[in-house]
């Protein structure tokens, strides 16, 4: 493969509702995008979500990465060559894995063009084989804005949610009351808290008052405190989703004694892309850790079927699945038609399972 240019347009759709939890409340999407031509003609696409709050990114940081190392990347002409120059460049992709996720997802779109393979199979898998379970979010808005989500969910038939709590027990109290109270059969909820405590004392005691069966914690105490939250796993019995205090496989060394109290929130975008994501994955399953497939608020179809290819590979130990929100949250996709949940939270995906790179139409 020879290419023909590589650039980052950028991406900025807005949302039909806020979203709001403990670290952000966002009205538009906060992303990049790649877009990778051959000199043949075809065009890969590639999105990352940077998020300063998480990895210490921002919209502006992954445009100068970007520019820094764009005219290197122009030699780019196999999966290798994507493994070569990140192994080399480690640092600077942990500094930058979102920007990285849009180049390399870009790449890997385009190298399945280009040899008529779909992604999975050009990485040495199997062909997706839907369909994929996603859970419902509710955000920390007006409890008038819960119920109106709530409804919407239920409509479609959702059993697994994921609450997004903010520290106000009275609010929180009644959000999870109003989950009990739909009667939703084998209903699952999991909690994340985004890193809103700083005791685990305190979270504990909070957790307990909310008066709800829960399936899991996410990122209840500040970045790092990895000893904070195995005592608070212990004390209140659910493991610890980590997202924001797991951004790379070397942090596996922080956790991996006590793997029953942890779970790993893998996002694609978060990891640096789907290479990075699916060796995280790897490792979660050879340690017994579980894990979910995660997604950045805002992400477009492109994320969503990057974040595919680990779902499907490492679904003995998937949890959870996020994302696939589509236009029921963006004013508009990229990609026509998107690729979103419909009836009780799946996604099938024989638009795209068999067809070339990632597989996706593209809006004109």
């Amino acid at each position: 493969m020879h290419v023909r240019s590589v650039t980052m347009p950028s991406l900025e759709i807005p949302f039909r509702q806020a979203f709001t939890h403990a670290s952000a409340t966002r009205s538009k999407t906060e992303a990049v995008l790649v877009r990778a031509e051959s000199v043949r003609g075809l065009v890969g696409l590639g999105e990352g979500c940077p998020r300063h709050y998480v990895t210490g990114e921002t919209v502006a940081g992954a445009q100068e990465f970007f520019r820094a190392h764009q005219a290197e990347w122009m030699t780019c002409s196999s999966v290798q060559d994507l493994r070569d120059w990140e192994t080399a460049h480690a640092d600077l992709v942990d500094r930058n894995p979102a920007a990285w996720c849009a180049v390399e997802t870009a790449y890997l779109d385009l190298l399945g063009q280009e040899l008529e393979q779909p992604i999975e199979l050009l990485l040495g898998g199997a062909p997706l084989s839907g369909p994929f379970q996603y859970s419902a979010v509710l955000g920390g808005e007006t409890f008038a804005s819960f119920e109106k989500q709530l409804h919407q969910y239920l409509a479609v038939g959702c059993l697994d949610f994921k609450l997004k709590i903010m520290g106000d027990l009275s609010a929180d109290r009644e959000r999870v009351a109003a989950l009990r109270a739909a009667g939703i059969p084998g209903l699952r909820v999991r909690l994340d808290a985004n890193t809103h405590w700083h005791r685990s004392d305190e979270a504990c005691e909070y957790i307990r008052r909310l008066e709800g069966a829960f399936v899991a914690l996410e990122e209840p105490l500040q970045v790092g405190d990895y000893e904070g939250c195995l005592a608070l796993s212990r004390q209140c019995g659910v493991p610890i989703i980590l997202d924001e205090s797991f951004v790379r496989l070397a942090q596996f060394a922080l956790i991996h004694d006590t793997s029953a109290s942890w779970i790993v929130n893998v996002r694609v975008s978060k990891m640096g892309g789907i290479l990075r994501a699916s060796a995280v994955a790897a490792q979660a399953k050879s340690l017994g850790i579980l894990i979910v497939v995660g997604a950045q608020v805002g992400e477009t179809s492109i994320l969503t079927r990057a974040a595919l290819t680990v779902a499907d590979r490492y679904r003995d130990i998937l949890l959870a699945q996020e994302g696939a929100f589509g236009t029921h949250l963006l004013e508009y996709d990229l990609c026509d038609p998107p690729l979103m949940f419909g009836r009780g939270g799946r996604l099938a995906v024989d638009c795209c399972s068999t067809r070339h790179g990632l597989g996706l139409s593209f809006a004109q």
